[in-house]
């Protein structure tokens, strides 16, 4: 029993969990109209969402898994893919209860999500940008749908932010893929660094980096509290010390530094959704969301990312 809850554990990946929470709350908050039950409401919602994403995920990368990740639950025996798939729809069928009970007009949206999971790890994640576009797009579909949970319809603001989650999300699954890319290519993954190389895919994670992070900013200049611009400065600062030094380092990226950077972006983004959120919301109140969320995440990953990522030598095939 034990070996089963530790697999289910490193399965849901605990240091990314509060960042789908932060995105549906800071969706909610978007307009500022939103009381406790909305953000309750959107952060629940769009947190099943991401985990029944980790569940198929891994079902649809099991055989992905078995040569370049053999620890992970599913390719070490350690999670029947049966339960991983029993899991992942049942969190999705949580996630679409809880949103579309909030807003039924959030339904589409929330069906629309649901089919970007699947899509992406069964077909989109082996054929390079595509993979990482659908990636960014479900975090700003999870954006959209927790501002319906507040409003009927999503304001333009909403639309603008989501567009932020969009880019900044495909960024960072771009150097997801820039640590896996051994693995990605004996498994005939044609993923940007592996079709392109390294440091053409470290480029275009720059640049998109910087263009979410430019959507972003003309926001200063819309009437907002004081704690958005001081947090949107820190996730820009963030984000640029992980992904600028990648397109230097990209000829002899070795996968720990890139894993090292993808980290960075784990931390940095929770800092950008609670920046999105503090705009409406008194910053005492988004920093006490904000710091216990830094700190599981950042001690989850000191514990178990590096473990989950990066095989020992001794486990690999062959």
């Amino acid at each position: 029993m034990r070996t089963a809850l530790w697999a289910h554990v490193q399965t849901s990946r605990p240091y990314t969990l509060s960042y789908p929470v932060l995105v549906g709350v800071a969706g909610a908050g978007v307009s500022g109209a939103a009381g406790f039950a909305e953000f309750a409401l959107a952060g629940s919602g769009t947190a099943f969402g991401w985990l029944s994403a980790h569940y198929l995920g891994d079902y649809f990368d099991r055989d992905l898994d078995r040569l370049a990740k053999p620890q992970r639950p599913i390719p070490s025996g350690r999670l029947a893919p049966g339960t991983a798939v029993f899991c992942g729809v049942g969190f999705a069928l949580a996630s679409a209860t809880v949103l579309t009970w909030a807003n039924s007009l959030a339904l589409p949206l929330v069906l629309l999500a649901l089919c970007g999971i699947v899509a992406y790890s069964r077909f989109c994640k082996a054929i390079g940008l595509s993979g990482n576009l659908v990636r960014g797009l479900v975090t700003a579909l999870a954006f959209l749908i927790g501002s319906m949970v507040a409003d009927p319809l999503p304001g333009w603001s909403a639309v603008a932010f989501a567009l932020v989650f969009l880019l900044h999300d495909t960024a960072s699954n771009l150097v997801g893929t820039m640590r896996d890319v051994d693995g990605d290519r004996s498994a005939g993954y044609r993923s940007v660094p592996v079709r392109k190389g390294q440091r053409y895919a470290a480029r275009l994670a720059v640049g998109l980096y910087v263009a979410a992070i430019g959507i972003a900013m003309p926001a200063l200049l819309w009437p907002h509290r004081p704690g958005f611009a001081l947090l949107l400065t820190v996730a820009a600062g963030a984000g640029l010390i992980a992904v600028l030094p990648l397109v230097r380092l990209a000829p002899t990226l070795s996968q720990a530094r890139a894993l090292r950077a993808h980290e960075i972006l784990v931390v940095e983004r929770l800092v950008l959704a609670a920046a999105i959120l503090a705009r409406t919301v008194p910053l005492p109140v988004v920093l006490a969301l904000l710091v216990p969320a830094l700190v599981f995440s950042a001690w989850t990953q000191a514990v178990m990312r590096s473990r989950h990522e990066i095989p020992d030598e001794e486990a690999l095939p062959g």
